[in-house]
């Protein structure tokens, strides 16, 4: 990670804590479960606006994001759970987690560093899959509140000891969620290793922004991505850079989720190579609207890639929020990231961290009305 990066990222976040506004905006913790001698806790971020958020230290989840339609009527529009124990139990989605250390897919669940094989945990078999069998998502963070004047958060801290799924190094995590009065909950990352290893941090909330009354197939999405990582049948990247012009991939313009999803046997589950004038530039990667309830999405990152996921996986047998079924399309995930199997693809952007350097990464969801 260039250190220019870094001090981007840190001066983005300064600037953010420092106070323009005396608005309402406030910060509840409370008990939500135990794990393994740890207090998992559930905390209630609101602003001035309306929009309320709803984080547990329980794999840094986003249980809920409750925001405004166009009538002002305040609903959840993220999939979820009601309850601690049904995140434990039924989270087989990774509903709203961070995944680590690595996200998406590494092939034959092995990569090699500096002349050194690792190999990893094959949960995907025989690949490797969003950090192994108990990634970032299933593990109790550090938590601490975040509360200024015009922004709340939770800064969450998670040592991965050396070897941890198969990864080296000792690597101090640190993710901060802050909801500011312009309607954004900013998520910073932030990870230090003690051995050279390789890191890919993402968010995996599926998005529904008619507040989960149907399914997204009629959302209107704009990817601002004019090339995407095609993929083999099981989801592996075949190195090859292609152009979305002309295929079921082109989202440059908006286009309704459901238009083309009939033309893939299993749905959108691809990544998309970010327009970017700089490398590691906060820069938009997505939009997201739904002409019923007026809910519109923004998305920045300093990623290079956007995976688009349209959950063709879930198939009803898992009851959410609210004794919500979750079918098939219930959601959708803009899950900012590096390449899938990037250590096994010199050409892709390089998510190797070594002892001395910072990884940081900036990813913004924001919400408003049209």
């Amino acid at each position: 990670m260039k250190s220019k990066h870094r001090i981007f990222i840190l001066m983005t976040l300064s600037s953010l804590f420092t106070a323009h506004s005396t608005s309402k905006i406030s910060i509840h913790s409370e008990l939500w479960g135990q794990k393994e001698g740890k207090e998992v806790r559930l905390y209630r971020l609101a602003n001035a606006k309306g929009m309320e958020v709803e984080i547990t230290n329980y794999g840094g989840i986003v249980v809920s994001i409750k925001t405004p339609d166009r009538t002002g009527r305040i609903e959840n529009i993220v999939l979820g759970f009601d309850n601690f124990t049904q995140y434990e139990k039924q989270n087989s989605p990774f509903m709203g987690a961070i995944i680590g250390r690595f996200a998406n897919r590494i092939s034959k669940a092995e990569f090699f560093l500096d002349s050194v094989r690792y190999p990893l945990v094959p949960n995907d078999y025989p690949n490797h899959s969003h950090g192994g069998m108990k990634g970032f998502d299933k593990v109790v963070w550090d938590a601490s509140e975040i509360s200024r004047a015009d922004c709340v958060g939770v800064a969450l801290q998670y040592l991965s000891k050396d070897m941890e799924e198969g990864y080296p190094g000792n690597l101090k995590v640190k993710v901060r969620y802050v909801l500011n009065n312009d309607n954004e909950l900013r998520i910073y990352y932030e990870a230090q290793t003690d051995k050279p290893t390789i890191l890919n941090l993402t968010h995996h909330s599926y998005f529904n922004l008619t507040a989960i009354k149907k399914n997204i197939l009629e959302h209107d999405l704009t990817i601002y991505a004019d090339s995407y990582t095609p993929t083999n049948s099981s989801w592996i990247p075949t190195g090859e850079i292609a152009p979305v012009a002309g295929s079921d991939y082109d989202f440059t313009q908006p286009h309704k989720v459901g238009e083309r999803i009939k033309n893939l046997p299993h749905g959108y589950n691809m990544n998309f190579v970010i327009r970017k004038s700089s490398n590691n530039e906060l820069s938009k990667a997505a939009e997201l609207y739904d002409f019923q309830s007026g809910r519109f999405m923004e998305v920045y990152t300093t990623e290079p890639g956007v995976q688009l996921y349209t959950a063709d996986y879930l198939n009803g047998s898992i009851i959410g929020s609210g004794n919500v079924v979750y079918g098939k399309n219930m959601g959708l995930c803009l899950e900012a990231q590096h390449f899938p199997d990037s250590p096994n693809n010199p050409a892709f952007p390089s998510t190797v961290l070594r002892p001395g350097e910072t990884y940081a990464q900036l990813t913004i969801y924001k919400l408003s009305t049209r």
